[in-house]
């Protein structure tokens, strides 16, 4: 399957590493469905979960260590604090509009968007592409500010999800009863 849909996608002009990966999701899911028992499914679930972790605190370890060698400037920590808002109006932007053309096909609660958008959370994958920058000035200013953004997530965004959430709630009970 592999070496036959990457040779498909090459002669029809895609990428076929997506090609692959794309077969590898819809042929998973299905043998997941189909060709799993519920303990098996479970003990993968496990499994995977566990990877999940080890590669987190991997990463953020590794990310602990370039902070170490990061180029430390006032301007980068102000650039820092002056783009997380900056994050959240984006994400808000895209929530939003992503939600808009969502909700033809599936409803939305009134306050979807703005759960979506304060829930958020950002780590790994930004933290992987600050490093994967070639070294330089430009580089080290956004490992910082990168460093700053995720750390605002999980700290205020993460730990505050849970009181956010039950006040949405609350504020949603108060509506239909009045």
């Amino acid at each position: 399957m592999g070496a036959g849909g990457y040779a498909l996608a090459s002669f029809i002009h895609v990428s076929g590493p997506l090609a692959i990966v794309v077969a590898g999701l819809f042929i998973g899911n299905h043998g997941r469905k189909f060709g799993m028992s519920e303990k098996t499914r479970h003990n993968l679930d496990i499994f995977w979960s566990v990877i999940d972790d080890v590669l987190n605190v991997l990463l953020f370890v590794l990310v602990g260590f370039e902070a170490l060698l990061v180029n430390v400037k006032l301007e980068y920590a102000l650039a820092g604090l002056f783009v997380i808002p900056i994050v959240l109006c984006g994400r808000l932007i895209s929530v939003a509009s992503s939600s808009l053309v969502s909700r033809a096909f599936k409803p939305f609660s009134r306050n979807a968007v703005t759960l979506l958008t304060w829930g958020g959370l950002r780590g790994g994958i930004s933290f992987a592409l600050a490093l994967a920058l070639p070294h330089g000035e430009a580089r080290d200013a956004l490992i910082l500010i990168t460093y700053m953004v995720v750390v605002f997530s999980i700290l205020v965004q993460g730990l505050t999800m849970g009181r956010f959430v039950e006040h949405i709630e609350t504020k949603e009970a108060a509506a239909k009863n009045v």
